[in-house]
């Protein structure tokens, strides 16, 4: 049975492998509408309506209520007053469904942002959707980018860690400020 911590290894490595986002800076950001929650009320989600206020910050997450994915939703929320002084929105996305994220945005993101159900079709513009499903769920990978007003990608941030995706994030914002 040797084959078995050989894939065991093997699956250890290709999860803490950064993800790769093939949406670049300078590309244009996929608009889309979709449902999600905020403080555990479902609300309509749209691209262009958030970018009207200024830069988004849409960072997509594996699934609701996992480890990783707790993690950063609670650094998301304690950092939030610096996103909005920042003028930025935070956006959470992904497959889950909306009764999940509901109850995801109550709880780990302590009703302080939106987090929103991508469809397949915004997986597929995004790419960022991993080979493998939880519970035969299509999931993504953990990748963050920064979107100017206008609708342009800025910055990319993209590793199945957590760790950096609200700091570097934030910087990013800050230095559209900056321009």
């Amino acid at each position: 049975m040797r084959l078995l911590p050989l894939i065991a290894t093997v699956a250890a490595v290709a999860i803490a492998a950064p993800a790769a986002a093939t949406l670049a800076p300078g590309a244009t950001a996929p608009d889309f509408t979709t449902r999600g929650a905020i403080a555990g009320k479902v609300v309509p989600i749209s691209l262009a309506e958030k970018l009207r206020h200024g830069p988004v910050v849409l960072y997509f997450f594996p699934a609701a209520f996992t480890p990783g994915c707790n993690a950063e939703a609670r650094a998301f929320a304690e950092n939030i007053d610096a996103f909005r002084k920042a003028g930025a929105t935070v956006l959470g996305m992904s497959a889950d469904t909306v009764e999940d994220l509901q109850k995801f945005s109550s709880s780990e993101c302590a009703g302080k942002f939106a987090v929103a159900s991508a469809g397949p079709g915004v997986i597929k513009a995004y790419d960022v959707s991993l080979p493998r499903a939880i519970n035969g769920r299509q999931i993504t990978n953990r990748t963050s980018y920064v979107i100017d007003r206008d609708g342009k990608i800025v910055f990319v941030h993209s590793d199945m860690s957590p760790a950096g995706h609200i700091s570097s994030t934030l910087e990013a914002v800050r230095k559209l400020n900056e321009r």
